[in-house]
């Protein structure tokens, strides 16, 4: 297998097409970039701004360029030297009459040759949560009509502007109503059946008034008894949007009702979906592959056993995976690793003060209240996503234990179903028609044994739920029990913790971050070490990320917030001092005051996170645009006072008031206060993201640049870390020459990672296959830093990197300086002791087994030592 030694990801779409790809590339290669790591590519839903939403997988967007723009991009990538990773989603596809296969179930029901492509429940008609309200007011109110959709030759129901085609069995009586003799030939049309749509396409344009036809439609549309028993007479019924929470017959992804699931477990299915991506791997054009959302498959092990012998063994696969805490990849999975999500956890460990995290807890305590308590939250959300969220799904469950064990009562079932997915500490478990791993065996008894210790009434009900879990009953429904629970859990757990309870408990939000655990206390050095060794055991070859498409905040926001629990009892009073600043914009609602301490505290991190250190007053609009857009999706995620389905508009306008009264320029005493109380946190944040640039460039794992991040990111959570990216800037950059010491902030961690990536490319061996080897610091100051080498067969690469140094800075310095490390030092085992030099600067380094600190960091932010 031919891997990458660094990767850039690109989100197309919003203005990013594959020419203006092309034109990145030598860039990229003068950056160090190995491979170019590519968002969806393929064919999405009109005005798509992520891709997620595939309505053709065998097609290449037009709107990027389609096939020919991606054959110039990958022919400018080969001739570079360089490979592409595509991006792919077996799970899901847009659930839109957009995609051909979906119009077609649409069309012609269990009938139509793609039925079994979706993950669909056809004991009833398919529901269609498309509505603002009930179908009976949608109808009174005249939201709905009979149209004729010329770009397919069909009838369709317009609701708004989406048009659902109509049961063909359903023309005759159209027809006839219509009284018109272009619908009475399309009408015969459809009961012969012979290739259908374009016989329709014929006859509607051989001849005959279509504009008679549409008028004739429009009146119809007004005669609301046909309507309705039209409707009925579908393979579909139109239901109100917040109905899916409760009710919906098909598989969706999380809780996106305009994403269906697939059936890629059904090799035709499989072959279906994923014909373009072979062909572009088998003509050399795709060197590696992302699956998207892993854990929504219904056999992970199977799809990766497929696509791996479909692919051959060159290509470089990795799939997004979050790894609970002491979860490892299972062993039997074909991957190189994941997308990268624990190596942030591990970051947090290293940056975020154990001692300042409890000043933090206590303050936050004080002002949140219940809020605060971590384990308490994390059970509300959950049981809030079972109950409420995920109740259709959870409901569906229940059915199907219900059938195998009808001895017992649904409602124990249900009661025992809901405890298991509150209570589940990990994403999924894995079994399909096999026993359990013995992770999987383990999960499940921790499961079980926190169900049982928190009182459980009912072991009958749970016992028997166990046995479908573990494998231990035959038969269909156990099998379909067994898979469903598997992939609802995922679901369950990302939503109530990644977009409801980091939304809630915001103690330090750095912290809050995908795959981490915010309520665990730190382990520093230890802890990070401890995580690298693993890592370089388990997935040396899996992505190493900062920064994702789906990331809380951009990673340089999340360096400068850690440094929160360095100054704690800074941070702490002066939010204090804020509240009391800004209560004049606080409004009193029936339900209490709008926003509270706990949303209050947020965004004051929040804001501090983004705040630019040479903010300039003539920025302020664009600021408040993103911050305000930011604190009402906080909220609406948060689902406490207001949510995504039922908003309330009172309470989100004061919270955006009072977010925009944080960054009005009419409040100077507050502006001032906050910049100048945010200075230290903004120095050392640049120490943090400095520090843990080179961790990831040289640790284990596969180094991922996300697009822009190579210089300062200070983003908050999408859609805004998708803004456009000065790459000009960026190239500028890269392209002056002068020692690290004159560059700015941004343009150095730029110049750090250029230096690291093409260590990385001249030494790959080391990085690949080399050990990690933590190094030990003696000395006063020991405890600010960390050390480590990577070393292979004599070649070694030695990182030193600083750590908690808030209030150690002079303004605008980015060491601390030779005084303040003192006698501190690095001690180098004997394979370190030769000739070396810092490979930032070019200053040579001492020989022998003591590096002296002070040497080595007191006039620069980093260090990294490899021979000479």
């Amino acid at each position: 297998m031919t891997l990458p030694t660094a990767t850039y990801r690109i989100q197309f779409r919003n203005g990013m097409t594959f020419d203006r790809a092309c034109a990145l590339i030598p860039y990229l290669k003068t950056l160090g970039i190995s491979h170019l790591y590519a968002s969806p590519i393929f064919t999405a839903v009109s005005g798509s701004t992520h891709g997620y939403d595939v309505t053709d997988a065998n097609d290449i967007d037009p709107a990027l360029g389609g096939r020919a723009g991606f054959d110039r991009l990958t022919e400018h990538l080969a001739s570079a030297g360089m490979g592409l990773i595509l991006d792919i989603v077996p799970n899901h596809m847009a659930a839109s009459p957009e995609n051909g296969w979906w119009r077609d179930v649409l069309t012609f029901g269990r009938q139509s040759a793609y039925a079994g492509h979706f993950d669909i429940d056809w004991s009833e008609p398919l529901t269609l949560p498309q509505l603002g309200q009930n179908f009976e007011e949608a109808l009174a109110a005249g939201e709905l009509r009979l149209v004729l959709d010329e770009t397919h030759g069909n009838f369709g129901l317009a609701y708004f502007q989406t048009l659902l085609p109509l049961n063909p069995s359903s023309y005759g009586a159209l027809a006839n109503r219509l009284d018109d003799p272009v619908a009475m030939r399309m009408a015969e049309a459809a009961v012969t059946g012979a290739d259908f749509a374009r016989a329709l396409r014929d006859i509607l344009f051989e001849g005959g008034d279509r504009a008679i036809l549409r008028q004739k439609l429009e009146d119809v549309s007004s005669d609301h008894d046909f309507l309705r028993s039209l409707h009925e007479e579908q393979h579909w019924r139109l239901t109100h949007w917040k109905e899916a929470a409760r009710h919906l017959s098909y598989r969706r992804f999380f809780e996106v009702t305009g994403l269906v699931g697939t059936r890629v477990e059904d090799p035709p299915v499989f072959d279906d979906l994923h014909r373009l991506v072979l062909e572009l791997v088998r003509q050399g054009k795709v060197q590696g592959l992302r699956i998207d959302h892993v854990d929504g498959l219904a056999e992970p092990k199977a799809y990766l056993d497929r696509l791996r012998a479909a692919v051959g063994a060159d290509i470089y696969i990795v799939v997004e995976k979050i790894l609970g805490a002491s979860e490892v990849l299972p062993e039997s999975w074909p991957v190189a690793g994941t997308t990268g999500y624990e190596f942030i956890a591990a970051l947090s460990e290293l940056f975020i003060d154990a001692g300042g995290l409890r000043i933090l807890d206590d303050a936050y305590r004080r002002l949140a209240g219940e809020t605060a308590d971590h384990e308490e939250g994390r059970r509300l959300a959950r049981r809030q996503m079972v109950e409420r969220n995920f109740a259709g799904e959870t409901g569906r469950l229940t059915t199907i234990a219900a059938g195998i064990f009808p001895e017992l009562d649904r409602a124990e079932i249900a009661s025992a179903i809901s405890a298991l997915l509150i209570a589940f500490p990990v994403y999924r478990t894995y079994g399909d028609g096999g026993p359990l791993s013995w992770q999987d065996s383990a999960v499940l008894a921790a499961t079980a044994s926190q169900v049982m210790g928190e009182q459980f009434d009912d072991r009958r009900a749970l016992d028997h739920v166990l046995k479908l879990l573990e494998g231990r009953i035959d038969g269909d429904a156990a099998h379909e029990f067994r898979i469903r629970f598997q992939q609802l859990s995922g679901p369950v757990m990302a939503k109530a913790t990644e977009d409801t309870l980091f939304y809630r408990y915001n103690r330090l939000l750095a912290a809050n971050e995908v795959g981490s655990e915010p309520g665990k206390p730190p382990e520093g050095l230890d802890g990070f070490h401890r995580r690298m060794a693993e890592r370089a055991r388990l997935q040396p070859h899996g992505l190493s990320a900062t920064a994702t498409h789906d990331t809380k905040r951009g990673e340089d926001a999340r360096a400068r917030l850690y440094a929160l629990s360095e100054g704690a009892d800074v941070f702490a009073q002066a939010v204090a001092r804020w509240r009391e600043m800004n209560r004049a914009w606080l409004k009193d609602l029936p339900d209490g005051a709008a926003p509270e301490p706990n949303t209050e505290w947020m965004l004051y991190q929040a804001l501090a996170g983004v705040w630019p250190e040479d903010f300039d007053r003539g920025q302020m609009e664009e600021l408040r645009a993103r911050f305000t857009d930011y604190a009402v999706k906080a909220v609406r995620e948060a689902k406490l006072r207001t949510a995504w389905t039922e908003q309330d508009d009172a309470y989100e306008e004061a919270v955006t008031n009072y977010a925009a009264a944080l960054v009005s320029p009419d409040n100077d005493a507050f502006l001032e206060d906050f910049e100048r109380v945010l200075q230290p946190f903004i120095a050392a944040g640049y120490v943090n993201s400095l520090s843990q640039t080179l961790l990831k460039l040289m640790a284990p794992g596969i180094p991922d640049i996300y697009q822009g991040a190579e210089g300062f990111d200070f983003s908050l959570v999408d859609p805004d870390n998708r803004r456009p990216v000065d790459h000009e800037q960026l190239a500028a950059w890269l392209a002056e020459a002068g020692p690290i010491a004159k560059l700015q902030a941004a343009a150095l961690k730029q110049r750090i990672v250029s230096i690291g990536l093409q260590l990385r490319r001249r030494h790959p061996a080391l990085f690949l296959k080399g050990d990690y080897l933590p190094l030990k610091a003696t000395g006063s100051r020991r405890d600010h830093l960390l050390a480590f080498a990577r070393v292979h067969k004599g070649d070694f690469a030695i990182v030193a990197v600083p750590r908690m140094m808030f209030g150690w800075l002079d303004p605008g310095v980015l060491f601390a300086g030779p005084e303040f490390w003192e006698d501190t030092a690095i001690a180098a085992p004997s394979p370190l002791h030769g000739s070396k030099a810092d490979l930032l600067t070019g200053k040579p380094i001492e020989p022998g087994g003591s590096i002296s600190v002070a040497a080595l960091l007191g006039s620069q932010p980093l260090g990294l030592i490899g021979p000479t």
